[in-house]
């Protein structure tokens, strides 16, 4: 019962400081801000370009759950999509509420329909998120060729003063605790409480490696190209619903994604906040490089977050809640089968 309430305890101190956070930073984003041009933006608005944008949007899920299976089965789970889909859903929905939540969240529920461990699974979920940084870095590249001047008013304005010597610490001691690790771990692996620990990191390595096993590689890139354009996509096409940013190019397109990703990494509750400033930041630093005014692309990056924030999250309260019941569905089938 203790544990429990301590659970429960630990949850809700988690959401609590994730709305901090979220209030924060929109408190950040909006200060000194001018409703009325947002105002004017928004009801001037094409929404049918957010639709468009809502479809790649939901293709990104479509293909995330393909190539999740891709990434079990060298490890003799073939699952279905369907459940792949919802299990992912599941994992978003649940990242709305507690933040970096929905990844053990989404392994628990693939348990619970197809039976695979969730160590494994969940190694297979940080394999996609290495992954997903390998596409992001491939983004940055574009927008360092592309747009140059604009990455480096974003960088300016937004008071980030990244410390490579921390970096490389960090980056140092994972490594020294991987080598300790490998060399040690069959010492312990029969004391009751670090053979457990043992087992799940092995667990999680399998599903790392997993990759290496893969039986379809070319598959696998196309679904990760499909991924990422997705994301391109409804990132890109909601520019095109507000008059002042649709004559946006395809390289601001890049930069806008890359500064959406970096928002949306701050554990706010739905991006909330983190990612209307980013926005907000990244805009200036568009407008600026255009040689127009930074105080309307700050605006501007707002409007847009705005738009493309609430489309993403009904996208995943719409996927996460039809997920449930498909889920339970599920579960019971496999019961039945059993």
């Amino acid at each position: 019962m203790e544990k429990k309430s301590n659970k429960t305890l630990k949850s809700v101190l988690t959401i609590v400081i994730s709305l901090a956070f979220a209030g924060f930073f929109l408190w950040l984003a909006l200060r000194g801000l001018d409703f009325k041009v947002i105002q004017k933006s928004l009801a001037k608005a094409n929404y049918i370009w957010v639709a468009f944008a809502a479809v790649f949007a939901l293709l990104a899920y479509w293909f995330r759950a393909i190539r999740w299976n891709l990434l079990l089965e060298p490890m003799g789970h073939k699952i279905s999509s369907s459940n792949a889909l919802w299990s992912l859903s599941f994992g978003y929905l649940m990242n709305l509420t507690i933040p970096r939540s929905g990844e053990l969240a989404r392994a628990t529920a693939l348990y619970g329909v197809e039976k695979v461990p969730v160590d494994k699974s969940f190694g297979t979920i940080i394999l996609e998120r290495v992954v997903d940084l390998v596409c992001m870095l491939g983004f940055l590249g574009l927008t360092l060729i592309f747009k140059y001047e604009a990455i480096l008013s974003f960088y300016e304005n937004s008071g980030v003063n990244v410390n490579p010597n921390k970096i490389l610490l960090v980056l140092g001691g994972l490594a020294i605790a991987g080598v300790l690790f490998f060399i040690f771990k069959n010492k312990f692996v029969n004391v009751p409480v670090l053979g457990k620990i043992i087992g799940i990191i092995d667990g999680i390595l399998q599903g790392l490696t997993s990759i290496f096993k893969l039986k379809e590689k070319g598959k696998f890139i196309i679904y990760t190209l499909g991924i990422w354009i997705s994301y391109y996509f409804a990132a890109y096409l909601v520019c095109f619903a507000l008059p002042e940013t649709s004559d946006f190019t395809f390289a601001d397109g890049f930069f806008i994604i890359v500064v959406g990703t970096l928002g949306m990494i701050i554990p706010a509750s739905g991006g909330i906040g983190a990612f209307n400033l980013a926005m907000k930041y990244g805009f200036m630093a568009l407008f600026l490089a255009m040689g127009k005014s930074a105080e309307f692309g700050g605006e501007m990056g707002l409007t847009y977050s705005f738009i493309s924030l609430p489309l993403q999250i009904v996208v995943m309260l719409v996927m996460g809640l039809i997920s449930i019941p498909m889920l339970a569905k599920a579960r019971n089938n496999m019961m039945i089968e059993e």
